[in-house]
């Protein structure tokens, strides 16, 4: 194990150092920028309309729907999808390599996400089939092939679909189980792989129920959760209130001063807070990445708009509240007052020790005001929550995937083999299945960005029908 991470890593950090710095900034940043201009912002215009959709009728008891799901189930499944461990390990991670200045650029991130996430949500339901089976079939393959005929489009909807099998059926999933692993062996002191073996069983069992067994999990463990979660961060930050103002303070000093708390050159702290808050903050919205858009599909909706609007929410939730709270959380207890990250001398130290790690750093936190075994507890249950409605959530968009390139047939060796990687994730060394997860996750985005790009006119067809609507109904 350790000569094949000696070997791999090195490569996968190199390619992942061009996609993150370079090409992954200017695509996420370019498609939200373009379309909050093509929509009008529509992520400000139409926001209140979303929540009205996503909280005026929630429901933890959603029920079956012929040939889809209902709004609040595709995106229950959508932000299980979403909500992972992007927003505890990857915000730690964002914040201890890019300083508390990340987070800035992962709300940036998110806000122009939220207006790409919304033509997502529209170009997969406006390009959906139904089977003869009378399941749905929808997301990025069939608005690729949508937006270019022949062998071009069949070709990059083919890359699209290798890309996210790879990135989210099995690399992605290995993430998912390494940190719950990494999580409950630190609160419990479990073994890896034992911890590896029951979360493999559990998927196994919900793999084999298919969407409608995937939503009814996600619509009821979602809520929970996230409310959870954000229960704990809200006493964390209740017991911190008087760090409040300088923690949000040094979000916005060290997203333009990074090097001031990470020390070294400006511009590879820049550049580090920049990347990082691009890379991380794909990892936890997926805005621009093209998964979600498979479970707004299922959606049975009156229009695309009405699932637009309410993906937007996914983001926001994702983001702007649970990320958030593990920002808030760890840089007021860590880098405020005298805390063990407060400054470069001690961040410096810990790189040297290692003592807090990406994985570990939210534990911490929460252990510094409910003590180390209790805060090491309760993330790691939380972590598990997040980390396992992620799997299963990757699991059946990776399996649409499959289905499209090799048929029906093909998707119980796909879902053995994503069982194995799971339970592989659980014994890889941590860097390397967040590198490689990173490398697949970049290189997804391209052909998706690229079809996004080409077919915003039904977008904005979408819009100005929805304002037609509007305007004749005053």
């Amino acid at each position: 194990m350790e000569a094949i991470t000696k070997f791999l890593l090195p490569i996968v950090q190199t390619v992942n150092a061009y996609l993150s710095d370079y090409i992954l900034i200017f695509l996420l940043v370019g498609v939200g920028v373009f379309y909050s201009i093509r929509t009008r912002f529509v992520q400000v215009r139409c926001f209140g309309e979303g929540m009205k959709r996503v909280f005026g009728s929630i429901s933890l008891r959603g029920g079956k729907h012929k040939g889809g799901l209902s709004s609040f189930q595709a995106l229950a499944t959508a932000i299980a999808a979403q909500v992972g461990t992007g927003n505890i390990v990857g915000a730690c991670g964002a914040i201890l390599i890019g300083g508390p200045g990340a987070i800035f650029w992962m709300w940036i991130i998110a806000f122009f996400g939220m207006a790409t996430i919304y033509a997502e949500a529209i170009l997969a339901q406006k390009t959906k089939t139904v089977d003869s089976e009378g399941n749905v079939q929808g997301g990025p393959v069939y608005y690729i092939r949508h937006a270019f005929c022949g062998k071009f489009g069949k070709f990059l909807a083919a890359f699209f679909a290798v890309a996210i099998t790879l990135a989210l059926g099995f690399m992605g999933s290995m993430v998912q189980s390494n940190s719950i692993a990494e999580a409950t062996g630190n609160a419990f002191h479990i073994d890896g792989w034992i911890i590896g073996l029951v979360l493999a069983g559990l998927c196994a069992f919900i793999f084999i129920g298919g969407i409608q067994r995937i939503a009814s999990v996600a619509e009821k463990i979602v809520p929970i959760m996230a409310v959870l979660y954000l229960v704990i961060g809200i006493v964390i930050l209740a017991c911190n209130v008087t760090k409040i103002p300088e923690t949000v303070a040094m979000i916005f000093k060290y997203a333009f001063a990074p090097q001031a708390i990470l020390g070294g050159a400006f511009g590879a702290g820049i550049k580090a807070a920049i990347s990082q808050g691009a890379k991380r903050g794909l990892f936890s919205n997926e805005a621009g990445m093209g998964s979600t858009p498979h479970a707004h599909a299922q959606a049975d909706v009156k229009t695309a708009h009405e699932q637009g609007v309410v993906a937007m929410i996914g983001v926001f939730i994702d983001t702007f509240v649970v990320l958030t709270i593990t920002a808030l959380v760890v840089i007021s207890t860590l880098y405020t007052g005298n805390g063990p990250l407060s400054s470069p001398e001690l961040l410096a130290l810990n790189g040297a020790t290692g003592a807090i790690t990406k994985a570990n750093m939210m534990q911490t936190a929460v252990g510094q005001i409910f003590g180390n075994a209790a805060g090491s507890i309760l993330i790691a249950i939380c972590l598990t929550f997040f980390a396992f409605t992620t799997i299963i959530s990757w699991n059946f968009f990776g399996k649409l995937n499959v289905q499209y390139l090799f048929g029906k047939k093909a998707t119980l060796v796909y879902s053995i083999l994503a069982i194995g990687f799971i339970f592989l994730g659980s014994l890889f060394p941590n860097d390397l299945v967040w590198e490689l997860a990173d490398m697949f996750n970049n290189i997804m985005v391209i052909p998706n960005v690229i079809a996004l790009f080409a077919l915003s006119a039904i977008v904005v067809a979408e819009v100005r029908a929805r304002k037609k609507g509007k305007d004749e109904t005053k």
